[in-house]
């Protein structure tokens, strides 16, 4: 069990781990090793998860999301599988973590007398500014 918060865990099992070859320099060991971690988990059919968490956690994975509702995270970032393995998690879990949190809902608020002023005096002094550019029209005698 990977134990993302108090109330989250998630089993392992629900975590697929593929191991692919890394692009990138490295040398020899970059074309022989499988060093890449590809991490899959089922959004849309985890049991582990909450309805609001599972809506939360497809919207903030982006492009990282397939239309299944796989989440997928490319983790090539050390030389080694272990270290790729374990920052996959770690990103996964960092994205739950973000999902789990409620977002603050927003209170409408009304502007202050002061920014009201704030804002009239602008424009007249920008219209102010506008009313010198203009040409002036002579009188003919």
């Amino acid at each position: 069990m990977i134990k993302v918060t108090r109330t989250i865990a998630i089993d392992e099992g629900e975590i697929h781990l593929e191991f692919v070859r890394a692009s990138g320099p490295g040398g020899q060991n970059v074309n022989k090793v499988a060093t890449a971690v590809q991490l899959r988990f089922n959004v849309r059919n985890s049991p582990s998860l909450s309805d609001d968490i599972r809506e939360r956690l497809v919207r903030l994975s982006g492009r990282r999301i397939t239309e299944e509702g796989v989440l997928i995270i490319d983790a090539r970032r050390f030389r080694t599988q272990d270290r790729n393995r374990l920052d996959a998690i770690d990103r996964l879990v960092e994205l739950l973590r973000k999902a789990a949190e409620k977002p603050k809902t927003r209170r409408q608020t009304r502007p202050t007398l002061a920014s009201k002023k704030r804002r009239f005096e602008s424009k007249h002094h920008r219209g102010k500014t506008k009313r010198m550019r203009r040409s002036v029209l002579r009188s003919e005698e």
